[in-house]
């Protein structure tokens, strides 16, 4: 053995008399020797060099394709390597794990010096897991690019593990045509996918997901919140229903303010030097202002206008404060639509104004003066009423028990919400087309356009709400890729995102 500033080498020869050859044939006919150098793991923090001085025997079955072969090492050394089977696992495992630059960057922090590709060929090299039978399956798409190219991945139920992973989302049939023994397939409620089970399996029962399912429910809940929003606000204290009442559309103009003085004043003195004759530049140095200035003033037609376009800002909107304070608490949100309120009424300025007025209370710097609390928004209700009773809050509760008893829609929604819950999490799923048809009958139209749209899945949405399976475990198969994808900075091939996914645990 020798040490060396960065490594221990180890020096050493094969005793035996005799090596076997491929064929099987056992042979003692010396052809050659040579020295292989094998890297193996890191002693010390130092990295390890073993030259194994080997000998090159001669066939004697003359039947062999080979004529000379390597005696080899069993456990030491293999074919063509120039790693120990035993380093070879560990850069394996790093690379599974971490993939290239960060795998080689781990690698040298133990001892051993490796390239990016040697472990991404490392990687590529080791085979597949076999695929036994397969009872349960569970199938979702992912991202490569979202909104663009998609993959889809197949997950084993009953072990969580990956089982085929492949580009686009065509290839479930063809997969499931040699799995006759899959007999139930847990999917979200893509219309592709249930197409693909249908024909490649028809003999499993298809299990739409209940997460999606709930999720699909939240999205009707808040359009129909969304529809009602202007009922978000309770009634008017009693005591000042009256000044609400005396409290005018309009707020009265304000004193005129400096800067609108000073704009009439310049205007006149530009009209009046314009008429004289003189030019926009000797008008510029006579007042002392900008050429860009006089040109805007000689131009106006009027001191209004000249006063309009350069006032678009909060002030010009000081007029209508208390027209808007008061839609915006009766849940009116929209700034174009204020917009267009207050140009009825006599506004002259821009929308971008009402915006910028409006913008303090959306981010929260500050509140419109109410005659009462402020609305809870339609997010705000919509997880009041997507949310268990028992688990929502004493303040929470209050409220949405009031805006139930003011709203009778609200009231149906709250109730037509708790008992698909009920029914989801009791696995009722024989109740589901009586839901559906009360859901269908009622006037809340994002709600009656779920249940149709539970009508055209129905059997696997039934099986969803009746059987135990879900794609939960396929869900946090996907959230695993989409790290393992990340990590690798999107420069990896599909084979490698493949090899990982389906060999890392």
């Amino acid at each position: 053995m020798e040490r060396q500033s960065d490594r221990l080498v180890f020096r050493t020869r094969v005793r035996s008399t005799s090596a076997v050859c491929q064929c099987g044939k056992s042979s003692a006919r010396v052809h050659g020797r040579y020295v292989r150098r094998l890297r193996d793991v890191a002693a010390g923090g130092l990295g390890v060099m073993i030259e194994l001085r080997v000998r090159r025997f001669r066939c004697e079955n003359t039947g062999c394709p080979v004529v000379t072969f390597v005696e080899q090492i069993v456990g030491l050394t293999t074919p063509h390597s120039r790693h120990t089977p035993l380093l070879r696992a560990v850069l394996t495992r790093i690379g599974l794990a971490l993939a290239g630059r960060a795998g080689a960057r781990l690698a040298t922090a133990m001892g051993i010096t490796v390239g990016k590709d040697t472990l991404l060929r490392l990687v590529r090299a080791v085979p597949e897991p076999e695929i036994g039978e397969v009872e349960v399956l569970g199938v979702d798409d992912f991202a490569f690019r979202k909104g663009r190219h998609y993959g889809t991945l197949l997950v084993d139920m009953a072990t969580h593990r990956p089982l085929h992973l492949y580009d686009g989302r065509e290839g479930e049939a063809a997969w499931l045509r040699g799995r006759p023994e899959v007999k139930v397939i847990c999917r979200d409620r893509s219309s592709g996918y249930g197409e693909g089970a249908r024909v490649g399996a028809p003999q499993a029962q298809q299990v739409a997901d209940r997460y999606h399912l709930w999720a699909n429910l939240g999205q009707a809940v808040e359009k129909s919140v969304n529809v009602h929003r202007s009922r978000l606000a309770g009634p008017a204290p009693d005591d000042s229903a009256e000044q609400l009442e005396a409290e005018p559309s309009v707020v009265q103009t304000p004193n005129e303010l400096k800067i609108v003085t000073r704009l009439r004043e310049q205007h006149a003195a530009a009209h009046e030097l314009w008429a004289q004759g003189l030019s926009k530049a000797a008008i510029g140095r006579k007042l002392g202002l900008h050429q860009a200035t006089i040109r805007k003033l000689v131009n106006a037609r009027s001191a209004d206008d000249v006063v309009a376009k350069t006032l678009q800002r909060a002030h010009v909107v000081d007029p209508y404060v208390g027209y808007l304070h008061r839609r915006w608490n009766e849940g009116v949100r929209n700034a174009t639509q204020l917009y267009r309120e207050i140009q009825q009424l006599g506004y002259l300025g821009g929308e971008l104004a009402v915006q910028r007025h409006l913008r303090r209370y959306r981010t929260g710097r500050g509140h419109a003066p109410a005659p009462g609390p402020k609305p809870p928004s339609v997010r705000e209700v919509t997880s009041w009423i997507m949310t268990h009773p028992e688990h929502l809050r004493d303040e929470a509760a209050d409220k949405l028990h009031r805006l139930r008893e003011r709203d009778a829609e609200l009231d149906r929604l709250t109730g037509h919400v708790r008992k698909f819950a009920v029914m989801m999490t009791g696995r009722h799923g024989d109740r589901l087309e009586d839901w559906i048809a009360d859901a269908e009958q009622d006037t809340l139209v994002p709600l009656a356009g779920f249940a149709r749209n539970l009508r055209r899945d129905l059997d696997a949405v039934r099986n969803g709400l009746t059987l135990p399976y879900s794609s939960g475990a396929v869900e946090g198969n996907v959230n695993r890729l989409k790290m393992l994808k990340r990590q690798m900075f999107g420069r990896a091939s599909l084979d490698l995102l493949r090899k990982r996914v389906l060999l890392t645990r």
